[in-house]
């Protein structure tokens, strides 16, 4: 199926994003194909955001929504997401520059996938670069397969582009696992989400990113082990339930683990080491990881969960 630039819909979460907005969007009206439109969800924001927003009024591609109260990222992003009416949607953070060929590139890969996503390089506060790329930190490739969702991956909602139906089909959003996450997870139940091996963000790390390139929430207090424990059962008990009968064999795979993630008896540890190795090749496939280690990570499992 082919697209046109007309077929996409941008979508952006702001929340005191005065900083580094204005640079985000005119690298979005930049774009060598132009996006039809752009939503931007606003989640109370305290600071300029909205009135940035509003020095682009003259701009009818531009819609914004305020949230009466705070709702947080993954649902201002999913409020915008559900009401994009193009055929392909891209995310967009606050605070990032988009190269000025982004949308094109992605396009170009979309064929019949899904959803595609690309590398980004990290820059600084002042826009300079890190001189490292998101693919430096951890793999970035292909996930063709759900299991490689099992504990984590690595495909940022600042580089997807995706068809509409693949929003249909994630909501509503879980707030246990990121947005990006959810959307990844679910399009590698649906074809996969495929890697284009080029940089198309530049990524900005600061203090105030709600996540930055470590994946670690900033400014937030660090959940205690029981509640990071509760939260990877329910994560993976939530995948199996969303893995499609139509992957009898990655489901049972879920269920497996979901089953042994609940109990701490011997024989359950045994069958959840066993179950990591059996898989590591491809649940481990993000990580930079050694054989060596990846079989010393299936070890870990045997006594924890919250890894």
């Amino acid at each position: 199926m082919s697209f046109t630039a007309s077929d996409i819909s941008v979508v952006m979460a702001t929340y005191n994003g005065e900083k580094y907005l204005k640079q985000q969007l005119d690298s979005i009206l930049q774009q060598t194909i132009a996006p039809k439109e752009i939503l931007i969800v606003d989640d109370g924001s305290t600071d300029n955001t909205v009135a940035i927003i509003k020095t682009y009024a003259d701009d009818d591609r531009i819609r914004l929504f305020i949230n009466e109260k705070n709702i947080g990222y993954i649902k201002s992003f999913e409020k915008g997401m559900l009401n994009a009416t193009c055929s392909l949607v891209a995310l967009s953070d606050q605070d990032d520059v988009w190269m000025p060929h982004k949308l094109e590139t992605l396009l170009s890969h979309m064929q019949d996938n899904i959803a595609v996503y690309s590398d980004s390089i990290l820059i600084n506060e002042k826009g300079e670069s890190l001189l490292k790329k998101m693919s430096d930190i951890k793999n970035q490739l292909t996930y063709d397969n759900c299991l490689m969702y099992a504990i984590g991956a690595w495909a940022p909602g600042h580089a997807m582009l995706f068809r509409k139906e693949l929003i249909e089909k994630c909501a509503p959003f879980p707030t246990i696992v990121t947005h990006d996450f959810w959307l990844g997870f679910v399009a590698s139940c649906y074809g996969g989400i495929q890697y284009v091996n080029e940089v198309l963000v530049q990524y900005r790390q600061h203090t105030d990113n709600a996540i930055g390139a470590n994946t670690r929430q900033h400014g937030k207090e660090k959940p205690t082990k029981s509640t990071r424990i509760e939260i990877a059962r329910k994560r993976m008990q939530m995948l199996f339930e969303k893995c499609p009968a139509s992957l009898p064999h990655q489901k049972k795979v879920l269920e497996i683990l979901a089953i042994t993630y609940r109990k701490t008896d011997v024989g359950s540890r045994w069958k959840r080491m066993c179950t990591f190795f059996k898989y590591r090749h491809i649940i481990l496939a993000y990580k930079k990881k050694s054989s060596f280690m990846k079989v010393l990570f299936c070890i870990k499992m045997f006594f924890k969960i919250d890894a």
